[in-house]
């Protein structure tokens, strides 16, 4: 029987488009030398039937497309420069939906101070909005490149999204899965900071921490340190979930994590979760005392 796409899942298509080109560079964006700094460029498509809760209003679809790839440029710790947006639509969609979507991605181009310059539209069954975001970093920072004896860090708090889609009214949880927010600004500030290694968490923590991981290199993180509520934990709990699974493996969260040497000057606020060693590994020390290994597991567009 012929495999289907369903059956490697998204990462191993991308890994397989890697393959055939030796000019694309696997990080959370493309790197182009440009004049004397580089341009970082970026591009990611959101469905409505797979990316946008039922609660979500279009004003916040139209402000996620934004932010889902400005989070990008944080993650390299570029300066934005431009963004360009393709929307598809169906035909009898109301026109004030789609002005709705378009004044949202007018206030995020506006909130993160990247102006729009261009797109396309065409005609879908459901809505369709691919958005490309352009920006300049003289050093970008990458995914895979921790030192030993480096922290493991985050911006931010993450579960909140992945908590969020399970719920309904306005809570600090349904926020961030309605409206998420892209730390352009903390972006820069740790590359600054000489931080050794960045990414933002789309997949969930887990999926980032592998993608992360340089050969033969480790990542321990403590559940002590991931700050997690009482209410969070109680919740998680009455609505059947695992709020460790929710933590690791969902993502949407947008936060950074990034790697940073002990003796750093970073002036925002984060949190240690863990450290860079030398077993190999990815695990998680429980508030139990266990350590147990943490499973690439994360958000798979191609698993319903």
């Amino acid at each position: 029987m012929a495999l289907k796409v369903l059956d490697i899942g998204e990462k191993e298509l991308i890994n397989y488009i890697l393959s055939k080109s030796a000019d694309i560079i696997a990080d959370d964006t493309a790197i182009t030398n440009f004049k004397d700094t580089n341009l970082i460029s970026t591009c990611d498509m959101l469905i409505e039937s797979k990316h946008f809760p039922d609660e979500m209003s279009y004003f916040q679809m139209g402000f996620k497309a934004v932010t889902v790839n400005v989070s990008d440029l944080a993650a390299m710790g570029a300066d934005p420069l431009g963004f360009l947006l393709s929307i598809a639509l169906p035909k009898d969609l109301e026109l004030n939906y789609f002005k709705e979507i378009i004044d949202g991605v007018i206030d995020a181009c506006d909130y993160y101070k990247i102006p729009l310059i261009g797109g396309d539209t065409n005609e879908a069954s459901e809505i369709i909005i691919s958005g490309t975001a352009l920006g300049l970093c003289d050093k970008p920072l990458m995914k895979n490149t921790a030192k030993i004896g480096d922290l493991i860090c985050l911006t931010g708090e993450i579960g909140h999204a992945a908590l969020g889609f399970n719920l309904n009214g306005d809570s600090i949880y349904t926020k961030k899965a309605l409206k998420p927010l892209a730390r352009i600004n903390e972006g820069n500030i740790i590359k600054q900071a000489g931080a050794s290694s960045a990414t933002d968490i789309t997949d969930g923590l887990a999926s980032e921490l592998y993608e992360m991981k340089p050969n033969s290199f480790g990542f321990m993180i403590y559940e002590d340190k991931l700050e997690i509520s009482d209410e969070f934990k109680e919740i998680s709990s009455q609505l059947g979930l695992n709020y460790l699974d929710l933590l690791l493996h969902v993502g949407e969260d947008f936060e950074l994590l990034f790697t940073i040497d002990k003796d750093n000057d970073l002036d925002i606020d984060y949190t240690v979760i863990g450290e860079v060693n030398d077993s190999d590994k990815i695990q998680i020390t429980l508030s139990t005392g266990e350590v147990r290994e943490i499973e690439n597991r994360g958000y798979n567009h191609y698993v319903s």
